[in-house]
């Protein structure tokens, strides 16, 4: 045994580039997979602790009061498959206000306690309301929640004033608040407000078993009756938002480093059994077994590649800290870590890959007979490739050159391995250059960043103590005098408005942004991903998470609620806009009119016309601009939010290591190459082959499989990209647009395509190097 240690250990420090190659394939497949393990095992566990711990509700609805009793409610638990239910409970939308500042809806629920069977409601500072005038904020208040605030309800009959006793979560987040059933009176405007139900069924796993439970419980009720509903998989998706994105494409990335770590541990043990054939003879006449042999080959391929996977288990731990760190303040915790087990699982299936792959190698070298072995010398036969380098010399080339475009043909196999590794790097090159494509074209939609110049909303003036420390100082700015201001220079082309206004929708707990556009926006950056721009007052365009959310479709209508008075609007249009989860909707600003929204923080987005300098327009705008208290800038890209920029620098850092490693797969197969030829080479120089021909001739002699493998890798690229990236948008509840997917232009195919050509010269250079420097005689003298 100690004599196979040593066998095993001169072996990994004879084979240094061997060794280097497996020990970074190896770290490159653990990294991706142990990122990509983790996230898939952690990314849902702070929800599913927090509702199994407070045993949230399967489905949150919300009912009509004036359509629909509190009796009828309560028979609805009997339904079949419901396991429990709480309620009903009396809901009300109300517009709070805190030092005078300014107030968004949020939706309060009556509830005499936190419960505890369905949806406890779990107390983070503070206690439950125990009379009238107290209430409980979420944790997911726009209020910034503090125990003690007082919030004002100004616009309701009397202007009740409720001061904040407590602090709470919803793991299903079924309210913005809750006061107790006794105060819900002075909260609900005569002919307002609902109820809502909370039920846990017993087959909750599925989209169609919660659909399925909801037809139950609502079968008896009168039509009408319900006004929205939340699905305990649609909160938990929102959860899992911030980390599912990564999966599809770490998981992606883990595949490729598991095959490309086989490919090349099998190349790299194979070629080393190759070139040690008489090596090998010499151990088994000084007595070494078949099986000790194998083992000695499986043991110098196990060694580099154990300290790889323990590197690649330390860079996928530091990878997904900032990843895990957006998921950790969701719900408040410091725990989230990559799982032992997943450790484990990807440190045990990488190093078995490798030791299989390895024994499946080194077999060849258990078979061989000793005599035969020890007849073996070192320069390789030069049988093969002989029609291969006849036709190349007829070839009006220089010689070096016909030479290497000969030499894969004479080693068919080596030239194929290192054509694999090849094909990899070109994948992921080509898959890296789609993906950060993809992503610049979903934050172009999310920034809508078509405006030429832009004026910003005036921002409301609350005080030196921020939101709440004292009277508030709207804006006197009049949208309607800045857009004639724009109108009125010279060089304006199109341009429209925006106000941002809150809102509820029945079935959605917390606020929503409706984006009220005054003129035609259709130009101004917004991606569609189906139906059409709104052209008219009463139609919405809304992003894909807020019709998952709903559970409503193009033509379907929702109610805004929260404003003086609630107002239907038609959905005409999926639009692709990342921003605040999904949770917005698009409208013309006249469908608000009735409800007299306030929209004097008014953005105005313009396009100049064709040959205006966009600075001098700039000045000019801001002259007329400046006595009504805004201000125009040039438009422009925002930088990319957190997501996007850890997700390009990942794929830049893992496809880094896949070009050196498919490099240095290409320097051990040309290193190997070069010293069997060290003879012939040493003639070629003798004959008058200059350093320069002999650089030539090597880096020609892997420029054909290079450029084949570019070639190949360029669609099965392509192929990869257009699974992964709409699979990372389902992830997060984004159907993505076919200008989103489509990214790849003709221009950019042909430098892609001779990217394999880059990696094939990349790793043969220090061979082509050592080739050229080597002194004739040396290389004449070589056995």
């Amino acid at each position: 045994m100690n004599a196979l240690g040593k066998v095993v250990r001169s072996g990994v420090g004879r084979r240094r580039v061997q060794t280097l190659v497996i020990g970074l394939a190896a770290m490159m497949a653990v990294a991706a997979s142990v990122l990509g393990g983790s996230l898939l095992v952690v990314s849902g566990a702070p929800f599913d602790d927090a509702f199994a711990r407070q045993h949230g509700a399967h489905l949150s609805v919300r009912f009509d009061a004036s359509r629909v009793s509190a009796g009828q409610l309560s028979r609805s638990e009997d339904a079949e498959g419901v396991s429990g239910a709480a309620g009903p409970f009396r809901t009300a939308t109300v517009v709070p206000r805190v030092g005078g500042g300014p107030g968004w809806p949020m939706t309060v629920v009556g509830r005499g306690d936190p419960g505890r069977d369905v949806d406890e409601v779990a107390l983070l500072d503070g206690r439950w309301p125990r009379r009238a005038g107290e209430i409980v904020l979420s944790t997911g208040s726009s209020l910034f929640p503090t125990v003690g605030m007082r919030i004002d309800l100004p616009d309701l009959s009397g202007g009740p004033t409720l001061t904040v006793v407590g602090v709470a979560r919803s793991a299903t987040q079924t309210a913005d608040a809750w006061v107790l059933p006794s105060q819900m009176p002075a909260l609900t405007a005569p002919g307002r407000g609902g109820y809502q139900m909370l039920y846990r069924f017993t087959d909750a796993g599925t989209a169609s078993q919660i659909a399925a439970g909801g037809r139950a419980v609502t079968a008896s009720l009168p039509p009408g009756a319900v006004v929205g509903e939340q699905s305990w998989l649609s909160v938990k998706k929102t959860a899992e938002r911030d980390t599912a994105v990564y999966v599809p494409f770490l998981i992606a990335f883990g595949v490729l480093g598991l095959v490309m770590s086989v490919l090349v541990v099998g190349n790299v043990v194979a070629s080393a059994v190759g070139t040690g054939t008489r090596r090998i003879g010499i151990l088994k006449a000084v007595g070494f077994t078949p099986a000790q042999v194998v083992r000695a080959y499986v043991g110098q391929a196990l060694i580099p590649a154990a300290l790889g996977t323990f590197l690649g288990v330390l860079a996928g731990h530091l990878f997904a800290i900032p990843v895990l760190a957006e998921t950790e303040e969701v719900y408040g915790t410091s725990s989230l870590a990559v799982s032992p087990r997943v450790d484990v699982a990807v440190v045990a299936g990488v190093l078995g890959l490798v030791a299989a792959t390895a024994w499946a190698s080194a077999w060849r070298a258990g078979r061989l007979r000793t005599v035969d072995a020890l007849a073996v010398g070192r320069t390789a036969s030069a049988g093969h490739g002989r029609w291969a380098a006849r036709l190349a010399g007829r070839l009006p080339l220089p010689q070096p050159v016909a030479l290497g475009l000969a030499r894969p043909f004479a080693r068919p196999a080596r030239a194929l391995a290192m054509g694999t590794a090849i094909l990899f790097g070109a994948v992921t090159v080509t898959f890296t250059v789609g993906m950060g494509a993809s992503l610049n074209q979903v934050m172009k939609a999310r920034a809508h960043d078509a405006a030429d110049v832009v004026v910003p909303a005036p921002l409301p003036d609350f005080g030196p103590q921020g939101p709440g420390s004292g009277p508030a100082k709207p804006p006197g700015t009049d949208p309607a005098a800045v857009a004639a201001a724009i109108g009125a220079v010279s060089g304006t082309g199109k341009h429209y408005g925006v106000a941002t206004v809150r809102a509820t929708v029945p079935g959605l707990t917390g606020v929503i942004n409706v984006l009220a556009f005054t003129g035609d926006a259709s130009w101004g950056g917004y991606t569609m991903v189906s139906g059409r721009w709104i052209d008219g007052p009463g139609e919405a365009v809304v992003p894909t998470p807020f019709l998952a959310a709903t559970g409503t479709r193009l033509g379907d209508t929702v109610t805004l609620n929260g404003l003086s008075r609630p107002v239907t609007v038609r959905i005409v249009g999926e639009v692709l806009d990342p921003r605040h989860g999904g949770m917005q909707l698009f409208t013309d600003a006249s469908t608000l009119t009735a409800a007299r929204p306030d929209l004097t923080e008014t953005s105005h987005h313009i396009a100049v016309g064709p040959g205006v300098d966009v600075p001098g327009y700039v000045r000019a705008l801001n002259e007329d601009l400046t006595p009504l208290g805004v201000a125009a800038r040039a438009g422009g890209l925002d930088g990319g939010s957190d997501m996007v920029l850890t997700l390009n620098a990942l794929s830049v850092l893992l496809t880094l290591m896949f070009v050196a490693v498919a490099a240095l797969g290409v320097l051990n197969g040309v290193l190997l190459d070069t010293r069997e030829r060290v003879r012939e080479i040493g003639v070629h120089k003798a004959l008058g082959m200059t350093p320069r021909q002999t650089v030539a001739m090597v880096l020609t002699s892997v420029a054909v499989t290079g450029l084949v493998a570019g070639v190949l890798g360029v669609p099965l690229g392509m192929a990869l990209h257009g699974w992964i990236v709409p699979a990372m948008g389902d992830s997060v509840g984004l159907r993505l647009p076919g200008s989103v997917i489509a990214v790849y232009h003709g221009a950019e195919l042909l430098p892609l395509s001779l990217g394999g050509l880059f990696i094939a010269a990349l790793g043969a250079l220090l061979p082509a190097g050592w080739a050229a420097r080597a002194r004739t005689a040396t290389a004449l003298r070589t056995e």
